[in-house]
């Protein structure tokens, strides 16, 4: 079986050559200098028609280690959470699942509602203003959200707290550099940021303190606190946020922060493998002009009908990039909607009922591993649905989860890869989808670890 979705023929090949008034395929090539070309053959196999080609993906795809078989405790910025059946139902829709840019009002207002409804969910989960249309994922939104504070405040240096995501501070460092912004980073006291080297490195040529609640170890940062500090000194507080934590806790918004940003992925969209997921960014009113991406607005027509058109930004943003004032002009708006039908779905309700079950389901596992002869619970501050252990010295973490998953448990973070400090230290997730069976099964596998 031969055929192909996109046939060529050699004839088609040398006329779109001779077209281009080349030879042969190897001169499109030719600007390549020889001694860096790859001379060899690449490790992959020969050419498979299409139903081998597939039967040979499935049987890589069966070799690893899914949530929807193995019960996971693995967290650390990708979480196992319900994804209601009618997110995949709706996202489905050819209108939806093909949409593209919404450049022309008026024929993507379906689109562009959709976006609207996501922006609206953001800003009353988090208590700001304004939103976005969504950002690449969490770890960008909090690079922009950097960049733009620099530029509201006129200052290029950045506060970080060492409690944020280690890879979303991997993406501020790398925007930093190309911006000449300077990052300090405050370690941490008792899982949170360490109020008093804050308080020290916070000055009055400080842009912004960006901090992460819950934070990377799940513990809960005191908000409030580090809001009153930055301001003291004119700066901005961004704050990077879970947002199934916010059905329980008090929205950024409303303790001060400037700008709110975070990763949509818990709400309804899968974890994958790691992703594409869907970052989220909500402003005060006096930074809305600066967002980046894209912004719907709801607007009405020269009849009175309610209409969405993109607004607010310059067409900098887009097309004359050499001026804009952001790396990102586009969003992820097909994991928005998943984001949107999500929230819709559970309804205010819904967000305290599963940000309970996060709560308390993670105090029962933390009570039931603290039980474990040798396991303790390095920090007293209160936390979400994640927290961190200590497993007795000298036993590694990396060996124990791979007891664990021949066991079919996906075991928690090591927190060595991004911490050295904290060899031997497990950060553990547990979500709703977590049952009591599964946290005692676990509590048991792991003590048989040790």
């Amino acid at each position: 079986m031969k055929h192909r979705y996109l046939p060529m023929t050699e004839q088609d090949q040398q006329d779109m050559l001779n077209t281009v008034g080349l030879n042969s395929i190897e001169e499109l090539f030719k600007d390549i200098p020889d001694e860096i070309r790859f001379k060899g053959e690449l490790p992959v196999s020969k050419a498979l028609d299409e139903y081998a080609l597939t039967s040979h993906l499935s049987a890589l795809a069966a070799k690893n280690a899914n949530a929807d078989q193995y019960p996971s405790f693995l967290g650390a910025g990708l979480y196992d959470h319900h994804i209601p059946s009618v997110i995949n139902h709706v996202v489905s829709r050819s209108e939806f699942y093909t949409a593209y840019t919404p450049y022309q009002p008026e024929v993507s207002q379906g689109e562009l509602q959709a976006i609207f409804e996501f922006q609206s969910y953001i800003c009353e989960l988090t208590g700001m203003a304004v939103a976005n249309a969504s950002m690449y994922d969490g770890a960008t939104a909090l690079a922009e959200a950097g960049s733009l504070a620099s530029a509201a405040t006129k200052r290029n240096k950045l506060v970080i707290s060492t409690a944020v995501h280690p890879e979303s501070r991997q993406v501020l460092h790398t925007y930093a550099h190309g911006l000449g912004l300077k990052i300090v980073e405050i370690s941490t006291k008792n899982g949170v940021t360490d109020m008093e080297e804050l308080a020290k490195a916070v000055s009055d040529d400080t842009a912004a303190v960006l901090v992460q609640n819950p934070n990377f170890f799940g513990s809960i940062e005191d908000l409030a606190s580090i809001g009153e500090l930055v301001h003291g000194h004119k700066g901005l507080m961004i704050v990077s946020t879970n947002p199934i934590s916010l059905g329980l806790l008090e929205a950024p918004g409303k303790l001060g922060a400037d700008i709110v940003v975070g990763d949509a992925q818990p709400l309804g969209i899968a974890s994958s493998l790691g992703g594409p997921t869907c970052g989220f960014f909500a402003v005060s009113k006096d930074h809305m002009r600066r967002m980046p991406g894209r912004i719907v607005g709801q607007t009405v027509d020269r009849n009175g009908k309610r209409g969405f058109v993109l607004t607010l930004q310059a067409r900098e943003q887009h097309i004359r990039r050499e001026k804009a004032t952001s790396n990102i002009c586009s969003n992820q708006a097909l994991l928005a909607l998943c984001a949107s039908v999500y929230m819709s779905v559970m309804g205010k309700q819904g967000m305290i009922e599963v940000g309970q079950l996060n709560l308390q389901k993670s105090l029962y596992a933390a009570s039931r591993l603290a039980d474990i002869p040798g396991v303790t619970m390095p920090y007293t501050s209160p936390y979400f649905n994640e927290f961190v252990i200590k497993l007795p010295d000298g036993v590694s973490v990396s060996d124990v989860n791979s007891k664990l998953l021949k066991e079919g448990f996906l075991g928690g973070y090591d927190l060595s890869r991004s911490y050295p400090e904290l060899e031997g230290h497990m950060l553990v997730a547990v979500t709703e989808r977590r049952t009591k069976e599964q946290i005692d099964q676990f509590a048991s596998l792991l003590e048989g670890c040790l």
